[in-house]
């Protein structure tokens, strides 16, 4: 409503500023027109005096010094400046110039003025003279008509120029008064006319705010009245829909935003319309996403191929997806087009189900029953093989049953150690509750392992130092924690080359005790260093089961450490030695 107040005073204010616009134009060039044609004819009747004055001087023959002292002498008279030009444009003599630089001064026979003259008639022009720097009104008369020079003189247009700028003054004044009584008046019209108006913007206002419950507080018998009643109708039918529109959307959304899966709802120009927290957390959006188009917010090939081939069939769609981009995970998603039935379609809704978990496990058992199952072939095979061997072979020597009987006794303690692996790894991959905690020694437990290793290190000729502290505390499972440290240290000793060196680390700080075994051996390839703690893992699968290995010894550790509520990482360079660092508790937690 303030905006056709505004409307209506702006009109007016445009009359106003029109009116004495055109007025003042029309006046001031009247009044400038006058003014230049009244100068005109003074300057043509003083041209003339001074014409008279020189009739009878030759301007061509007489020099400067005579001509220029009469060209000041006539300008006294005159009350103008009085310029005397010969009949080829040159100064002769000027009022306002010296003597002595009429010489710099340029021809004049291409001023308007000079030109005219020259060829007998009166010529006056209006400009900036760019000899004396001002604006000036010339008027030039021919001596002898044109064959004996040019006499021209100007006058100024200071008082002209004054007399307009009072005009605009004045016209400026008329205009703001004018604009203020106008103002004043649209002012006082607006608030009669606009006021029903007014009372009805102000209820759609607060309608269209949300204020259902607000009424006009002046009742209108005219036309306005019966608008302002039909406002009062759609405002209470509003009211209902709105309440049960936003009850179902909450029942919607908390639904939504409960459920595990991702919903993505779309219309048919690929705009999203819907979608829950659930599925922003999936693709990793932050804030409200909804008005946005799929393919800008998931990024993702794969779901957007997904979504447009369920849009072109009214068939549901099902798809498995695994994209880095969806943070490595595997999901399956089911999309439709909506509604169902006949008719025409209006979008389509897409429901995704994380399936990265059941896909991990299932991947995992698979490895773990295809490891297992080659791990135990081999030594059962052997077994199998050499005792085979024995009983179908005839009257075998002492010297050949001895060496198939090792080789069986070997495999039958390899396939014993493997099978107390796997008992262990249940066991650590369980509950922790069997775990019994207690405070732990572990600079001393360290060396009273590396004592038991002693055999090892000797026969391989690796030096072992045990450094840092030498009394430090750990809360934690006396047999576990033995475990991983014997497991850390065989394996350091066993991929250490001989006359290599093992370093054992104890520090602590405030909350922890960190245990370091480092060793100068071949080293972990760094596309390795993050699959060492799998089950059945071997960087070197040929020296590992020479050793004797299992490939469960850091799968084991993993499980064990993370029992122990600790923490366990890896450093390691190809051919430069590896550093395990275990981390520990202090306190119980």
């Amino acid at each position: 409503m303030i905006g056709s107040q505004l409307k209506l005073i702006s009109a007016l204010a445009c009359l106003v500023i029109f009116v004495v616009a055109v007025s003042g134009f029309v006046a001031q060039r009247g009044l400038q027109q006058r003014e230049l044609d009244r100068t005109a004819r003074a300057l043509e009747a003083r041209a003339a005096l001074v014409r008279e004055l020189i009739r009878d001087v030759d301007l061509g023959s007489s020099g400067v010094l005579v001509l220029d002292p009469i060209a000041d002498r006539a300008a006294a008279a005159a009350r103008a400046r009085v310029t005397l030009i010969t009949s080829g444009g040159v100064v002769v003599g000027d009022s306002d110039i010296a003597a002595d630089r009429l010489g710099e001064v340029a021809s004049h026979a291409d001023r308007p003025e000079v030109r005219d003259a020259l060829e007998g008639r009166v010529g006056h022009s209006t400009r900036n003279s760019k000899t004396v720097g001002r604006r000036l009104l010339y008027l030039a008369v021919p001596i002898n008509e044109g064959s004996g020079g040019v006499v021209r003189v100007a006058l100024e247009l200071s008082d002209l120029e004054a007399a307009l700028t009072d005009l605009r003054r004045l016209l400026l004044v008329s205009a703001g008064l004018g604009l203020g009584i106008a103002a004043a008046l649209s002012f006082v019209l607006a608030r009669l006319t606009l006021r029903p108006l007014r009372e009805v913007e102000r209820m759609t206002t607060a309608i269209a705010d949300g204020d259902l419950d607000y009424r006009a507080p002046r009742r209108f018998s005219d036309e306005l009245g019966q608008i302002s009643k039909g406002i009062h109708r759609i405002a209470d039918q509003l009211r209902f829909q709105l309440e049960a529109a936003t009850g179902e959307r909450e029942q919607l959304r908390a639904v939504l935003n409960s459920m595990v899966e991702g919903v993505l709802v779309i219309d048919n120009d690929m705009r999203i319309l819907l979608a829950n927290a659930r599925l922003a957390e999936i693709l990793g959006v932050d804030g409200d996403f909804e008005g946005l188009t799929a393919l800008g917010l998931a990024r993702h090939e794969s779901l957007y191929a997904v979504l447009r081939e369920a849009m072109a069939t009214d068939e549901p769609i099902t798809r498995s997806i695994e994209d880095s981009r969806l943070a490595a995970r595997t999901f399956q998603i089911q999309a439709v087009r909506f509604p169902a039935g006949p008719g025409a379609r209006v979008g389509t809704v897409a429901v995704l189900h994380d399936m990265t978990e059941v896909a991990q496990l299932d991947r995992v058992r698979r490895e773990f029953v295809a490891n297992a199952s080659h791990e135990l072939r081999t030594p059962l095979t052997a077994i199998q093989g050499f005792a085979e061997t024995l009983l179908h072979s005839e009257n075998p020597t002492q010297e050949t049953v001895r060496s198939y009987a090792q080789i069986i006794d070997r495999h039958s303690h390899r396939l014993g150690r493997l099978v107390a692996d796997l008992l262990l790894l249940s066991e650590t991959e369980g509950d922790e509750s069997t775990m019994e905690p207690t405070s732990l020694d572990i600079p001393a437990m360290v060396k009273r392992i590396a004592a038991d290793s002693s055999a090892g290190l000797e026969a391989k000729s690796i030096a072992f130092s045990a450094e840092g502290e030498s009394q430090a505390s750990a809360w934690a499972d006396l047999h576990g924690t033995e475990q991983v440290i014997r497991n850390l240290l065989d394996n350091a000793i066993q991929y250490t080359e001989p006359g290599g060196r093992v370093t054992a680390r104890v520090d602590t700080d405030a909350t922890h005790v960190h245990v370091t075994v480092s060793d100068t051996g071949i080293g972990i390839p760094e596309k390795d260093l993050g699959r060492i703690f799998e089950r059945f893992y071997r960087v070197d699968k040929a020296r590992s089961r020479e050793a004797g290995g299992t490939g469960l010894g850091l799968s084991i550790v993993k499980h064990l450490v993370q029992n122990l509520g600790g923490k366990i990482s890896v450093e390691s360079q190809l051919g430069r030695g590896t550093k395990f660092r275990l981390t520990l508790p202090r306190h119980p937690r």
